[in-house]
């Protein structure tokens, strides 16, 4: 924490890079922002769908937030965007309070994202347990699955059908199963081997494996899609035909008409919104900073974030944060720099003014197949089995609640509750390693205890978890001194005070002079602003051992 309040606030890596910049950088800036952009486009158009607004949205999010969050950030490649993170809670939101509540959450989000980069608590997203960001990423990764089937197979849901959870999603899919539409399945299965088949072309040897890894493997499946239904007579719903009115223009900026009650109904989920944005964010910089050996300043990047995301709600986007995949995808085409990032905004753009009809013709089984591929590669399994097979058994039981209410429920009960849950076992550890224990002898067999002196050792943090353990210390009949050392004390706090209180209190009511050995400096910060040290007396508190068994030797002469 320390080293992070060193670190300048807010210095947008743009503005460091643009003092060493030349024309070989800009040219591979612009090469890996075009690239970049290829990526992003059935991608923000497939998670705007996922997350249950009009595919243009997407884009919306894409342009605006990737373009503000590079000029304004912390990181030199990360490259921001709507991410499958927001899909579940977007669609949550726009089910329940609209959109003008979706964007009301976006911009509450954007200020406590700006509110934690000036408070500093970049660095304190790491304390958020890995358990539980695994935990929900895989719940999330599963919800989208799910919501995907229904247009993979091309079902057909009764009408008046609501689906908006996890599980009335899984009984409107087995209600309607009968309703298979073999098309839909033959174009989405056709989707999803394009799309696990052809990054493996991009491993052939030579100059031609190379072309081929350029090309993203989704945008292949997006026109192998159009052609098929466009040339075949495959019957399957396109995005034009979900949504004939699709704009081509980028829209005008607009506030939403706020409202207190609003406001508040939305404010749990803007939270969650702000969290999962600043870990997925920080989390894609820490990854980029290993490819090309850069160090991103992490509150600056929750400045950007957002105003990013105030950008994207003002200009009718869905939250957006930093997504490690093209962000690794701009770091391997040569990006190094923001301008990279800006790039990739500004091309999204141009689509949009100009080619954005044809974004009517894409099936809706391949806008699946990609999303189901988002999905697999989000879930992080192999790291979902491999913490339950290793983990202790209080991480497991964190990893897997995380999981399960995300899936059942949603994202503000699943943090909410992991939080609370990791936060409770974490005490709970905590206090099995602290301990009392007494000195028969001390460690220098030359230095005996004095004759009616007892000696007990602290270790561990002292909380209120397990502070009680203070109490087990016991004067006997003939105690003059007690020596309470705590050295292996290097932390308390309010009711560990209070519980040395009662052993002061216990110690003159028998004419016991307690003395204090090797009090380190939180402890002794927290018993001083207490009141302690004065009730104890500062000549009854040692350096170390030695001076607290002189002092008890003195006590036990007069």
């Amino acid at each position: 924490m320390e080293e992070n309040k060193k670190r300048p606030l807010f210095r947008p890596k743009l503005f460091t890079a643009l003092k060493s910049y030349s024309g070989s950088k800009l040219i591979n800036d612009i090469v890996a922002g075009v690239i970049v952009a290829i990526i992003a486009l059935p991608l923000s158009i497939a998670l705007a769908i996922a997350s249950g607004v009009s595919p243009e949205q997407g884009l919306y999010t894409a342009i605006a937030a990737g373009f503000v969050i590079a000029l304004f950030g912390g990181s030199s490649v990360n490259i921001s965007g709507p991410t499958a993170a927001f899909a579940t809670i977007v669609a949550g939101i726009v089910a329940t309070h609209g959109l003008s509540g979706l964007i009301i959450a976006t911009l509450m989000a954007g200020v406590i994202l700006i509110l934690m980069g000036v408070l500093r608590f970049g660095s304190l997203i790491k304390y958020i347990p890995m358990t539980i960001t695994v935990g929900f990423t895989a719940g999330i990764a599963v919800t989208i699955a799910i919501g995907q089937l229904k247009d993979l197979l091309g079902l057909t849901y009764p009408a008046g059908t609501v689906a908006i959870e996890t599980v009335d999603k899984v009984k409107a899919l087995i209600k309607s199963i009968s309703t298979v539409n073999p098309h839909a399945v033959i174009v989405g299965l056709i989707g999803l081997a394009i799309l696990i088949l052809w990054p493996m072309l991009g491993k052939l040897p030579g100059k031609l494996g190379r072309i081929l890894s350029k090309i993203p493997a989704s945008i292949i499946a997006v026109i192998v899609g159009v052609l098929l239904v466009r040339f075949t007579g495959l019957k399957v719903n396109t995005i034009g035909t979900l949504y004939p009115d699709l704009p081509s223009g980028f829209p005008a900026p607009a506030f939403p008409k706020f409202s207190f009650d609003t406001m508040r109904a939305v404010a749990p989920s803007a939270f969650t919104i702000a969290i999962l944005a600043a870990i997925e964010s920080l989390l894609s910089c820490v990854v980029s900073d290993g490819m090309i050996g850069d160090r991103h300043n992490s509150n600056t990047e929750l400045i950007a974030l957002g105003i990013g995301n105030i950008a994207s709600g003002i200009f009718g986007g869905i939250p957006a944060t930093g997504a490690i995949a093209r962000t690794a995808a701009n770091v391997k085409n040569g990006g190094r720099t923001p301008v990279a990032g800006m790039t990739h905004a500004v091309v999204l753009l141009l689509f949009l003014l100009v080619l954005m009809p044809l974004a009517k013709l894409i099936p809706m089984p391949v806008i699946a197949a990609i999303l189901i591929m988002v999905a697999y590669n989000m879930s992080e399994w192999r790291q979902f089995i491999r913490i339950f097979r290793t983990a202790p058994k209080s991480d497991d039981l964190v990893l897997i609640v995380t999981f399960v209410l995300t899936v059942v429920f949603d994202l503000v009960v699943a943090i909410g509750v992991g939080l609370v849950l990791a936060a409770i076992l974490f005490m709970k550890r905590m206090s099995e390693v602290s301990y009392v224990r007494r000195w028969k002898d001390t460690p220098d067999a030359s230095k005996q205890i004095p004759k009616g002196t007892l000696v007990y050792e602290f270790n561990g943090p002292m909380f209120f978890a397990g502070a009680d353990k203070i109490l087990d210390v016991a004067t006997e009949k003939d105690t003059r001194t007690m020596i309470l050392r705590m050295g292996g004390v290097l932390s308390i706090d309010a009711t560990a005070a209070k519980n040395l209180d009662y052993i002061l209190a216990s110690c003159r009511e028998r004419d016991v002079r307690l003395i204090l050995s090797h009090v380190h400096e939180q402890p002794m910060r927290v018993l001083k602003k207490a009141g302690f040290c004065e009730r104890l007396g500062e000549e009854n508190i040692a350096e170390n051992i030695d001076a607290a068994i002189e002092l008890a030797v003195h006590e036990s002469r007069t």
